[in-house]
């Protein structure tokens, strides 16, 4: 998706090289035209799927998430990561580490929002190891609803988290690929 590369070279901010800040993007102020464009192409890229809930993890990725279930008309979750006096106890549960947060969270969905007869699509805005995509993944399974895929706003080609879901046979599509990156300087595909 050319608009969201060119904003990724216009505003992105490369902390490390396994460190991009997009936080006048995506991460802390939203623009909100390229996310609604972001969740139209997520849309395009999986109509064909019969797509029933679309699913994130708290808190970035539900803008995106909301785009594509929008476009979709189809409702959007959000797995939770803190328990509160409202969270159903009924719920699937996985332990998942944050690689931008360095701590391991548990992330919880609803049983009553998630069942066999759904098909999910996961979206969410990065992807570099992959655990909160594994985790999504393996509550979805628990559930019995059909996967039938993973959209990823920006993907860090160079670590391991996309090849790793890919190679299980799980679609993955990206909307920009960092191929590589360091303080002044981003590589895409």
């Amino acid at each position: 998706m050319e608009l969201l590369k060119e904003r990724i070279r216009q505003q992105g901010i490369v902390l490390t090289s396994d460190v991009l800040k997009l936080d006048a993007i995506l991460n802390h102020q939203v623009d909100t035209e390229l996310i609604m464009e972001m969740g139209k192409e997520f849309a395009r890229r999986f109509k064909e799927e019969g797509v029933t809930k679309v699913v994130t993890v708290e808190s970035s990725g539900i803008t995106i998430a909301f785009a594509t279930a929008y476009e979709m008309k189809v409702p959007l979750i959000f797995a939770r990561r803190k328990k509160t006096l409202t969270t159903d106890n009924d719920c699937w549960l996985e332990r998942v580490p944050s690689f931008t947060k360095g701590i391991v969270t548990d992330i919880m969905i609803s049983k009553q929002f998630l069942t066999k007869d759904d098909r999910v699509l996961i979206i969410d805005d990065f992807i570099a190891n992959g655990d909160a995509a594994r985790g999504l993944i393996r509550i979805i399974g628990h559930s019995g609803a059909a996967l039938v895929g993973v959209g990823i706003a920006v993907e860090k080609a160079f670590q391991l988290g996309a090849p790793s879901i890919r190679e299980t046979g799980i679609r993955v599509d990206s909307l920009a690929r960092i191929l590589r990156m360091e303080p002044g300087f981003i590589e895409l595909e």
